[in-house]
């Protein structure tokens, strides 16, 4: 689950769990489905616990907190077969579809001669909803969808739609954007499109790969993923090597990033101690049809720089956070 995703979990109540597989802990080893959810822990949790105690379960595609990693068609079968034999709803949280379509077609047996629309169509088919971020595949500039196969569900949260925001078709987003919305859902399929997309995150990690940078291997669909642990390895995850990582590149080069490790995700015990996050990420996610070759490797030489001025950087405090999403609001400083 992202961030947004299970604050907004955690808000209702329930508890969020995260079940990536193995081969997706360890960001240096290529693997070609590192997004996978582990199916094996999956069945252990339902037996020890009871499927009533499980709201849902969601697969991200692609896994933006794992590094941008796709999940294969296969472990979707197998995910939708264990729900299904437990009677428990399965979501796809779809913000990235089409490239996890793409990655299925050129690394999944079975799939290199299907369209991305037919990859896609067979993705949610076996699904019992979606939740989709229409800014990232869909080319919007805001918004999003829910989708849903019962239509009692879809009633009810129309009904809450009514309420909270307005009618289905003129509350929350204009018809502007939900226009653009269709419209982005198709363009998005586009195979040229893709093949340009992934080589573009491609170039920048093996540019920087080649330099001994620690990066998430293989790239991901949509971003870079420095391993901020590998690469600050002085910096203990309590000082937030991810944050630092970001501080730094933005003040070498004025590189926007994001933290994705222990400021994000990470937890405090009854004491107070840091539970820290599986893994201690830097993304740089790559805006759509924006930049050019030349951004990229300005932006692969700034990376390269401050790498080899690791040694200079220092851990960050937390002086001032909130109860979830703190790496939205927190107040920090060099330590």
């Amino acid at each position: 689950m992202f961030d947004t995703t299970r604050a907004n979990i955690e808000y209702s109540g329930a508890i969020g769990i995260d079940m990536i597989c193995q081969e997706g802990k360890l960001p240096q080893i290529p693997a070609p489905f590192k997004g996978n959810i582990d199916i094996m822990e999956l069945s252990s949790y339902i037996s020890a616990n009871g499927a009533e105690q499980i709201a849902m379960v969601i697969i991200t595609v692609t896994n933006n907190s794992g590094g941008g990693q796709p999940v294969s068609m296969q472990n979707i079968k197998d995910t939708h077969q264990i729900c299904a034999e437990h009677n428990i709803p399965f979501y796809i949280d779809a913000c990235r579809f089409a490239e996890n379509s793409y990655f299925i077609k050129l690394r999944e047996k079975g799939y290199s001669d299907k369209s991305i629309i037919e990859i896609a169509n067979e993705m949610f088919s076996y699904a019992d909803g979606c939740t989709m971020s229409a800014k990232k595949d869909a080319f919007a500039n805001i918004g999003g969808f829910l989708a849903l196969r019962n239509e009692d569900l879809a009633t009810t949260c129309r009904n809450l739609l009514v309420i909270t925001e307005g009618f289905p078709t003129y509350g929350g987003l204009a018809g502007r954007d939900l226009e653009a919305i269709a419209i982005g859902l198709y363009e998005v399929m586009d195979e040229n499109y893709l093949q340009y997309r992934i080589r573009s995150i491609e170039y920048l990690t093996q540019k920087i790969a080649a330099a001994n940078v620690p990066v998430m291997l293989p790239a991901g669909g949509h971003a870079v993923y420095l391993d901020a642990k590998q690469f600050l390895p002085h910096i203990p995850v309590d000082q937030y090597p991810g944050q630092a990582l970001v501080c730094a590149l933005y003040i070498k080069g004025g590189i926007r990033s994001v933290e994705i490790g222990s400021l994000m995700f990470g937890k405090y015990d009854a004491f107070g101690k840091l539970i820290p996050a599986n893994l201690e990420l830097v993304r740089l996610a790559i805006p759509r049809r924006v930049y050019t070759q030349s951004h990229i490797d300005y932006v692969a030489e700034v990376i390269i720089q401050v790498y080899h001025e690791r040694a200079s950087i220092h851990g960050i405090i937390i002086i001032k956070e909130s109860k979830l999403l703190r790496h939205f609001t927190a107040q920090m400083d060099l330590i």
